[in-house]
């Protein structure tokens, strides 16, 4: 996890600092806020490393540098249009930045495609310089193409630059991003370990240096003889099997690199998209036809005045995978592809999946909330499969209120799991979902459940029964209410059970540091405890807590 923060300040000081975002220039940060930013890293939300990384590299931000946070996800779960431009890019917006970041939710879809449009839209990319910074943990989720758009804006932009950073991709979902920041002349830096960090670095930051003279002229040496010209002198083509149809789209791409004395790829040179025809230097090159999970590659030459027609066989059929949470119902955005096939793994939070993969058997797994299925197809070049994969799953929203008909808790800190209702021998029972924030919504396979909900010292347990392809609304009540506490000149301020057990000892409930205190506490009495600064003499005060209301107490 340390090395992954420490590729996000890295990242974030070359795009301030090198990649060509100068104090002159205008930039947006466009910011994923989808719900897979609650995944965690050696313990620790991606969501909170990514908010430090923002914290500590904004406080080294240049002053004058007119820079703004664009986000999505953030406001709700399955929708497309969730983009927002949170903070315009102005000088001196690293507090705001920062404030907007600190209290962003992480809710949705990936729509990455349009928010850097939407970006360059209002950085007036077609009449200005502009530059846009990715961060993303996912990859397109709203039927867009990064490859095209990072073509789209180049051709239209005045000056435009977009860099990405992958936060957590594999080195395959990389590249599928990667092709919006080559096609504009940008980074690609890959957020994973030290390794590929310094080798990011390596060919990003680079020192300004001032040219050497330039040595005297030398006689010009004889025209050599002109090669005979040809438009172009690589023409590749590519089919999933041998004599298909030729396959044009735009997801097919072709990796070049110059090929070694060992026939190895050595250094890369491009990748380029679709039905490409283009020219190169003379010589020996490695080059890969790829299209989604399918690869292929061979060793091309291109001979000056001659036209090389490399033909590549990706050997691959098509997958087309819907997931449903239940029979007839449409498919989930929220719902985990994850294909396991010859040569690799792939995962993808799409819900509706269109893919090509290598003959043989692919194992798919869609994961949708505590749901998960799987099941293996047998794939021959050139097939197409289409096919529904029911997870079996019913979706119970737990709404949670501070007494009986009485007001709703809308608040971040409000903490639901759901538990399976049989314990195990230990008498402890298996946490299969959990979630923050007001109404969350669980996706459940049938079965027996028991919903804990907290907020503060208030904790409630309440039993919920599952069906397949059912809506459950379910209301927690918390039977508690809110105390306040205001404690001039405290040092500490604690709250314990109002009756004392054989013992006459209390039960601590809750607590805080400094002069006021504020928690959601069960209904019932209890005893205030409040230790002054210094040496004085510490003060009890009884408190009645009732469900639903706001207790205010001021112990002087």
């Amino acid at each position: 996890m340390q090395l992954l923060a420490r590729a996000f300040l890295v990242f974030f000081a070359i795009m301030a600092g090198v990649i060509g975002v100068r104090a002159e220039d205008r930039a947006i940060i466009v910011l994923d806020a989808s719900g897979s930013m609650w995944g965690q890293i050696d313990g620790k939300p991606k969501l909170e490393i990514a908010r430090e990384a923002l914290r500590t590299v904004l406080q080294s931000m240049p002053a004058d540098l007119e820079l703004g946070l664009m986000a999505y996800g953030h406001r709700q779960k399955g929708s497309c249009e969730d983009i927002e431009l949170v903070v315009p890019p102005a000088k001196g917006t690293a507090a705001a930045i920062t404030t907007a970041a600190d209290q962003m939710k992480f809710l949705g879809k990936t729509p990455l495609s349009a928010a850097v449009k939407k970006a360059a839209e209002d950085l007036k990319y077609t009449e200005e310089k502009a530059t846009v910074i990715l961060i993303t943990d996912g990859l397109e989720t709203c039927q867009a193409d990064p490859c095209a758009l990072g073509k789209e804006l180049e051709q239209a932009g005045v000056d435009f630059t977009a860099h990405v950073v992958g936060f957590g991709l594999t080195a395959d979902e990389g590249k599928q991003v990667a092709c919006l920041a080559e096609n504009t002349g940008g980074k690609y830096v890959q957020a994973s370990d030290a390794r590929q960090l310094e080798e990011a670095l390596k060919s990003t930051v680079a020192e300004a240096v001032k040219p050497a003279p330039e040595p005297a002229p030398q006689p010009a040496p004889p025209p050599a003889p002109e090669p005979a010209k040809v438009e172009f002198n690589i023409v590749p083509s590519a089919v999933l099997n041998e004599g298909g149809e030729e396959l044009k789209t735009t997801d097919l791409s072709y990796s070049i690199a110059r090929a070694k004395p060992d026939g190895t790829a050595g250094d890369y040179v491009s990748t380029e998209y679709g039905a490409w025809k283009g020219n190169l230097e003379p010589g020996d090159y490695i080059m890969t036809a790829k299209v989604d999970l399918a690869s292929t590659e061979q060793k091309v030459t291109v001979e000056a005045g001659k036209m090389a027609t490399p033909h590549f066989v990706l050997n691959a059929g098509r997958l087309n995978i819907r997931a449903v949470p239940s029979e007839g119902a449409e498919p989930d955005g929220d719902a985990q592809i994850i294909a396991e096939y010859p040569g690799g793994d792939s995962s993808a939070n799409y819900g509706e999946r269109k893919f090509v993969v290598p003959a043989g058997d692919t194992k798919i797994t869609v994961k949708l909330g505590a749901g998960e299925v799987s099941e293996t197809f047998k794939v021959a070049a050139g097939q197409v499969i289409d096919k529904d994969i029911v997870v079996g799953v019913g979706t119970a929203v737990i709404s949670s209120v501070y007494a009986a008909g009485g007001e709703k808790v809308d608040s971040g800190n409000l903490y639901t799991r759901i538990f399976k209702a049989t314990k195990k021998i230990d008498g402890t029972r298996e946490q299969v979902a959990y979630d923050y924030g007001t109404d969350p919504d669980f996706d459940l396979p049938a079965g027996d459940y028991v919903a804990v909900v907290q907020m503060d010292a208030a904790t409630v347990e309440q039993p919920l029964s599952m069906k397949v392809g059912e809506r459950r609304e379910e209301t927690v009540v918390l039977n508690a209410g809110v105390l306040a506490v205001e404690a001039p000149g405290a040092s500490e301020i604690r709250l314990f059970e109002g009756k004392a057990n054989l013992q006459g000892e209390r039960q601590g409930v809750t607590y805080a540091y400094g002069e006021a205190m504020q928690s959601t506490v069960p209904a019932g009495d209890y005893l205030l405890i409040v230790t002054p600064k210094g040496d004085g003499a510490k003060k009890e005060q009884p408190v009645t807590i009732k469900a639903g209301e706001r207790s205010e107490v001021i112990v002087q």
